[in-house]
């Protein structure tokens, strides 16, 4: 909210008692935050397991080399795959002129996950000399400079026509029909579905369909599903041809991926 709104009409705020506050949860798996929103700006990150961000743009499935830096007001939900811990941030809109106003999911390197650590060693009210004040400039700037990650995002539509086939595909990822077969199915032509899909997610109906399995994949692997099973279960005739995908997308194959995504602070 613009701080001339919020002088204005919001006499209710309640500001965070620093600009930047860290904060440490943990969740049993299948555990979920419901609906609901922050006037601050948040960072959801988890150190260990895999978090489901839904919003009603899209869902993000973020395992810990990812986090996503939710906007002030944009309603959310988190759903908990595996033991989870997180480690968020909480930043006041006026914090710094560069915050982003829409979602976006970053790279967390080494450092930025350490600051967010070394924060969470004072209290939460810190003083202006403790280490946590120390820390946010610098965490601030690793934020604002963390890598995209540009394939995060799994985006739905508001077309009931093309709402029902990312349905048809959501419940059974395993699904290879074709764009022809789905789009008699869902009663609209081949040529619609695909402008449909292109305006309204961003992204080709491949495109889309890689996505949703890798975020599939990535919470089926983060439990501990062999390869083999995972690579079955959306739809690749073996192992070689699913871990090739992963490994284009997500720059590793799902086993040294997984290693990488277990490198965190305790």
């Amino acid at each position: 909210m613009d701080s001339l709104w919020r002088q204005r009409f919001a006499t209710g705020y309640q500001r965070l008692p620093r600009p930047v506050i860290a904060h440490a949860h943990d969740y049993a798996h299948g555990e979920r935050e419901i609906w609901h929103s922050h006037e601050q700006g948040q960072l959801v990150h988890a150190i260990q397991g895999v978090v489901r961000v839904l919003t009603s743009q899209g869902a993000w499935t973020l395992a810990p080399l990812h986090a996503l830096w939710i906007a002030p007001g944009v309603d959310h939900e988190l759903h908990m795959v595996g033991a989870v811990k997180m480690r968020s941030l909480r930043v006041e809109p006026d914090t710094a002129p560069w915050l982003w106003t829409a979602c976006r999911q970053i790279e967390v390197g080494a450092l930025l996950r350490e600051l967010i650590g070394g924060m969470l060693r004072d209290a939460r009210e810190y003083a202006p000399d403790s280490n946590a004040a120390l820390i946010v400039p610098l965490l601030l700037r690793q934020l604002r400079e963390a890598p995209v990650v540009e394939q995060g995002k799994l985006p739905l539509p508001q077309d009931k026509r093309l709402l029902k086939v990312c349905e048809t595909l959501m419940h059974m990822p395993a699904n290879n029909d074709t764009l022809e077969l789905l789009s008699t199915q869902a009663g609209a032509s081949i040529r619609t579905l695909g402008r449909l899909f292109k305006r309204e997610t961003g992204l080709t109906f491949g495109q889309w369909r890689q996505q949703l399995r890798l975020a599939e994949a990535v919470c089926q692997l983060s439990l501990g599903e062999p390869v083999a099973r995972v690579a079955r279960g959306m739809g690749y005739a073996n192992a070689n041809a699913f871990s090739a995908m992963f490994r284009r997308a997500l720059g590793a194959a799902p086993q040294r991926y997984l290693r990488l995504a277990a490198v965190t602070p305790a």
